[in-house]
């Protein structure tokens, strides 16, 4: 898209809202930016745009900045109800997000990740066998580093891995990733997405410009996604696939399974496997993996489907997923003393993954849980917390509506800082018992992000157990 001289406004000027204000300053566009915030930091980051010749306004948003306007940009998590959108819609200006702008200007073939959970464990894994197999690769995205900061700058014989939210993918129109992976969905950020319904269309926007040539990978054991693909298949004898098709798709869709031989990826006994063309290639043994939990088994499956489609080779999908020993905050083993064993699983903001966790761990829990609620059922994951978790201390805001919902199920503690959290779990655990912060909310009550909840947890673990900082 030729946006030269254009008249366009960004909306939000956080990370990805500064990121596309740069890009569109060097597509030579005219632009402005409008955030209600005012702070310090949003202070300084105006001065350098206005220095770049860029107008913005922060403390509030004004009418003048939209209405003759020829294109809105959204940032990420801006409320759909927020003035400029009303505006630009009264108006009746095309409105996009900072993903779709990057794409216009993009050369590179996209892998793009999204999903409830595992999104950014795949995304880095995905990113590391792309590179091992000799390709220049950018991950971007929801990861941290905007997709407008390399969209100019990629080749086309780049490759482009990109983490997308939900709140990314509702800005897209035209985006096409060349494979678009999506790991499960359940229900997460409904306090932000008018349904379930409306969440799950906004997730399926990933592969709905796909077409031939093109793949989407789905989770073959999540009932939703199953019933998404055009094509499965089924095990026909002496390991190889037999394709059985069913309305849907365009693209080649590719599944990954932990229980049935797919055509893409799949688990056979110990072994895990690719098969693309009909015949099943073996990557590895589960043994050989470092990453703990059957999420991260589906985790890895994802990630070779997606070197796969860049034809890396088997024997480089297997060096780097035999090596991966996962991220900070996500599952990430802390410590442990007197037999008892510290996890952190800060980034779990979500039932979903909170019960992946504890799918995880074959000892008895103690759940520490709590923080901003996302809108979400916690009586989903009962039945789990009745069979494992010995206790649950609650933090944060969202703590009676957890006890409520979990009531009858195990028993409870409430603390009113982490510190506290894990002490109380200390106090209760015995030999062989496991403390799981796994929070199933954001963490925007008490912290500034789940990185810094995460930090904290792991501060008062090393205090119990003795470690430096």
């Amino acid at each position: 898209m030729n946006l030269k001289g254009k008249k366009v406004t960004v909306v939000g000027l956080g990370i990805s809202g500064l990121s596309a204000a740069k890009l569109l300053f060097r597509s030579g566009a005219k632009v402005s930016v409008t955030d209600n915030g005012n702070s310090p930091d949003l202070s300084k980051t105006k001065e350098l745009l206005n220095g770049m010749g860029i107008e913005v306004e922060i403390g509030a948003h004004t009418e003048g900045f939209i209405k003759d306007r020829e294109l809105v940009i959204v940032s990420p998590g801006v409320d759909k109800n927020a003035l400029p959108i009303l505006w630009a819609k009264k108006n009746g200006i095309p409105i996009i997000g900072e993903i779709e702008l990057a794409s216009y200007f993009c050369k590179a073939p996209i892998a793009a990740i999204t999903g409830s959970n595992g999104k950014t464990t795949v995304t880095t894994m995905t990113g590391e066998i792309l590179k091992a197999g000799g390709k220049n690769t950018y991950v971007c995205g929801n990861i941290g580093l905007p997709f407008c900061d390399v969209a100019m700058d990629a080749r086309a014989d780049d490759v482009i891995v990109l983490e997308v939210s939900s709140f990314q993918l509702a800005g897209t129109v035209n985006f096409k990733p060349n494979a678009a992976i999506i790991l499960n969905v359940t229900g997460n950020h409904l306090d932000k997405h008018d349904s379930m319904k409306d969440y799950l269309e906004t997730k399926f926007r990933i592969f709905k410009n796909q077409g031939k040539g093109d793949w989407t990978i789905l989770n073959y054991d999540d009932p939703v996604l199953r019933g998404v693909g055009a094509t499965f298949m089924t095990p026909v004898g002496a390991g190889r696939i037999n394709p059985t098709p069913t309305k849907g798709l365009t693209s080649d869709v590719m599944y990954f399974s932990r229980f049935k031989k797919v055509k893409g990826a799949f688990i056979d006994g110990d072994g895990i496997f690719l098969n693309i063309n009909g015949t099943g290639v073996r990557i590895c043994s589960k043994s050989e993996i470092c990453l703990k939990g059957e999420h991260n088994i589906e985790n890895i499956l994802a990630s070779a489907l997606a070197g796969s489609y860049f034809n890396i080779a088997p024997e480089v999908i297997r060096k780097v997923v035999t090596g991966f020993k996962g991220l900070p905050h996500r599952f990430e083993y802390v410590d442990s003393k007197d037999g008892v064993t510290f996890i952190n699983d800060s980034k779990s903001t979500s039932v979903g993954a909170a019960l992946r966790a504890l799918e995880a761990i074959e000892s008895p829990v103690l759940l520490i849980a709590g923080g901003r609620d996302k809108g979400s059922d916690f009586t989903l994951i009962k039945d789990l917390v009745r069979e494992k978790v010995k206790k649950v201390v609650l933090l944060g805001e969202a703590s009676s509506k957890i006890r409520k919902s979990l009531d009858g199920a195990t028993n409870f503690k409430e603390a009113n800082s982490m510190a506290e959290a894990v002490q109380y779990a200390y106090d209760s655990a015995v030999k062989g018992d496991c403390i799981l912060l796994s929070p199933m909310c954001a963490s925007f009550d008490m912290f500034r992000n789940f990185e810094e909840r995460g930090e904290e947890f792991k501060k008062s673990v090393r205090r119990i157990c003795d470690r430096p900082e």
